[in-house]
């Protein structure tokens, strides 16, 4: 199998993942997951996909991770992961699509507007 290369977004964090046959490996910016997500919740995010597919023992990951904080990171390689495995396996698609593992979270932070310290915030009132 030739290696699989998808992208994977998540409010401004980026992933990019490179897909090949292993034993199960996943490389994020040259650290292990286990190091770079430390936490069993992000780590359990990141495998999603795997243990849906049933592939979690099947294919070493290579992932560069750029942007965003920690959860979102977390969630754009979640994205990545399942775009890969449908590359490979087309059949996969329905229940990776029924898990919501398929769908880009389009939610952004809204801009900073003029006049106001943030998105939504005002300064307070002074009647006098």
């Amino acid at each position: 199998m030739e290696v699989v290369n998808t992208i994977g977004r998540r409010k401004s964090a980026v992933a990019r993942i490179y897909l090949n046959d292993g034993k199960g490996n996943i490389t994020i910016n040259k650290r292990e997951l286990s190091e770079y997500f430390p936490t069993t919740t992000l780590q359990y995010i990141v495998k999603q996909p795997l243990n849906i597919a049933e592939a979690a023992e099947k294919y070493d990951i290579k992932v560069n991770l750029d942007g965003g904080g920690i959860k979102g990171q977390a969630e754009a390689l979640r994205l990545a992961i399942s775009r890969a495995l449908i590359k490979i396996d087309p059949e996969l698609r329905k229940d990776l699509k029924s898990a919501g593992l398929l769908t880009r979270d389009p939610r952004e932070i809204e801009r900073k507007k003029p006049g106001q310290p943030g998105a939504r915030k005002k300064f307070q009132f002074s009647k006098r």
